[in-house]
């Protein structure tokens, strides 16, 4: 814990003491938490108005073309949403066609989820969309401070767990 806070800083408050608040410029949660919040707002526009699907339906078929034939539980533990949400828009994307669910020979009451043919093409169309995005959004970064922000964000997200113990 000996790393500097960058996420704060000092502020005047109404009754003239000194405050310590929050700097949304350096608290690192927040930054994470804004450019997620604009990157899924801009994407789910972008894919509702080209694909006719939402940026959840996007994520799970993407979920599901990179690990064939999983059950819900570890889209769920992937992706980090609720699972009613997750089971909902699988029953939806199912109604389209474009996912299908059978029994895991394993286990008798998991149903495994694998992607229809009619899911693969539209997961194709949709993983372009996501693609040319990304590229965008990358755009001004060199190779190297990619290279770097991914590592970064891979170092932060193995720290989740953690933090969420330490913080209960």
């Amino acid at each position: 814990m000996g790393a500097k806070l960058l996420g704060w800083r000092y502020c005047d408050a109404m009754d003239s003491r000194e405050i310590r608040v929050l700097d949304i410029d350096r608290f690192v949660p927040a930054l994470v938490t804004f450019l997620a919040n604009r990157l899924t707002a801009t994407g789910s526009a972008s894919f509702r108005s080209q694909l006719d699907m939402n940026i959840l339906d996007f994520r799970i078929l993407a979920m599901l073309a990179i690990e064939p034939g999983i059950p819900a539980s570890r889209i769920v533990q992937v992706i980090g949403l609720d699972k009613a949400l997750v089971s909902r828009t699988l029953a939806a994307l199912g109604r389209r066609g474009w996912v299908r669910s059978e029994k895991d020979p394993t286990h008798g009451r998991r149903r495994l989820v694998s992607l229809t043919e009619a899911g693969m093409r539209m997961h194709d169309r949709a993983l372009a969309l996501a693609l040319e995005r990304e590229a965008l959004l990358l755009e001004p970064l060199e190779t190297d401070e990619r290279e770097q922000l991914v590592t970064l964000l891979h170092k932060m997200l193995a720290r989740t767990e953690a933090v969420a113990k330490a913080c209960v």
